[in-house]
């Protein structure tokens, strides 16, 4: 026997539990310290304001500042713990495993099923070209494959868990069960519709990559997935969450309560359509778009109208339009902003019907 062999016979293997462990213990002490952090916001960023800057209680301006010192901080905190344990879900998922689930499915079944995994696949309007031409090339339905195209940044996982930090699991489930009827229901009028023969030839005559299975991430890589995640969404995005909480502290801060009340409330039935109009050439993200719906909400705003408003910034935004033209001919556009559009409309007008106060309501 080889002095290697003998040596290895008397080492102990590695133990395969002991990096998980280690990045557990991590995780639950870096979770500990967030929650201590993030329960003392309100107090810090009241002192910062009426103490250690001397504002006058009351003013304008104070409440402005205020809001901005208590948002920021509190938005960015739920944005990093949101984006990295999406990133650990995520890494449960890939654009071959999401295509195997989708192919072959009932046309109806497909649609709900492409909604739901809109909201936890890995989506954004760089991927969705790839992401079409893989569908339609693995024998997805074109109506399904725009269930999840509508889905994914519709039903956004940071706005859904922002919101429920913001404003409670009721705003939460209405903003995710309209956003997945909608998305399911303009999925199935699209493909009643036929409009295969407006998707660019050349689609069809795409082959598809290497599809063999990949290889299981361990725990270990799931929970670096995550960290990942967080430097590269919460690094792209910050920017635009500052600027989104800005706009909501001016409008916390300077915006009479009568003036959106009348402008954006239920009496105005043109606020709606005028909110989607709005909306729609906004380039924004669900992050730096919940500080202003918060924002606006507080001044009089009217449910139905800000989920409408919403909506069309994360669902109908003209870059993803322009991405989609490579693959799809202007009537197929035209026919899904129309479908997604009434679709925003509807829900808006539906939520301008019911009392906020009874929903926000514990």
């Amino acid at each position: 026997m080889s002095k290697a062999s003998s040596c290895s016979c008397g080492e102990k293997p590695a133990d395969p539990k002991k990096p998980l462990l280690k990045w557990l213990g991590l995780c639950a002490l870096g979770l500990v310290i967030w929650g201590l952090v993030y329960f003392k916001l309100a107090a810090f960023s009241s002192w910062l304001t009426y103490k250690l800057f001397h504002l006058p209680a009351g003013e304008r301006f104070s409440l402005a500042v205020e809001f901005l010192f208590f948002e920021t901080p509190k938005v960015l905190m739920l944005l990093v713990l949101i984006v990295f344990v999406l990133g650990v879900v995520r890494s449960f998922f890939s654009p071959q495993n999401t295509r195997r689930v989708l192919a072959g499915k009932s046309e109806f079944l497909g649609n709900i099923l492409a909604a739901g995994l809109g909201v936890v696949t890995p989506f954004c309007s760089c991927s969705a070209v790839p992401l079409f031409i893989g569908f339609v090339t693995s024998g997805v339905p074109l109506g399904v494959t725009f269930s999840f195209l509508i889905s994914a940044p519709l039903v956004n996982e940071i706005a859904l868990v922002l919101l429920l930090g913001l404003f409670g699991w009721k705003i939460a489930l209405i903003y995710l069960t309209t956003g997945l009827l909608l998305a399911v229901a303009a999925g199935w009028v699209i493909g009643r519709l036929k409009l295969e023969k407006f998707v660019e030839d050349w689609v069809y005559q795409t082959e598809l990559g290497d599809e063999s299975p990949q290889e299981s991430p361990d725990w270990s890589q799931r929970i670096a997935h995550g960290v990942t995640a967080v430097e590269e969404i919460v690094g792209k995005v910050w920017l635009y969450v500052i600027i989104g909480i800005a706009v909501g502290a001016w409008i916390h801060g300077y915006v009479p309560e009568g003036l959106l009340a009348g402008i954006m409330g239920r009496a105005a039935w043109w606020s709606v359509p005028l909110a989607v109009l709005i909306g729609i050439p906004m380039y924004s993200n669900a992050a730096g778009i919940i500080p202003v719906v918060q924002a606006l909400l507080s001044k009089g705003a009217a449910l139905g109208t800000v989920l409408a408003f919403m909506m069309s910034v994360i669902g109908l935004s003209l870059p993803e339009a322009i991405i989609l033209r490579k693959v799809l001919k202007p009537q197929l556009i035209a026919v899904f902003l129309g479908v997604v559009g009434l679709g925003i409309l509807l829900i808006g007008y539906l939520f301008n019907l019911l009392p906020l106060e009874q929903i926000l309501k514990p």
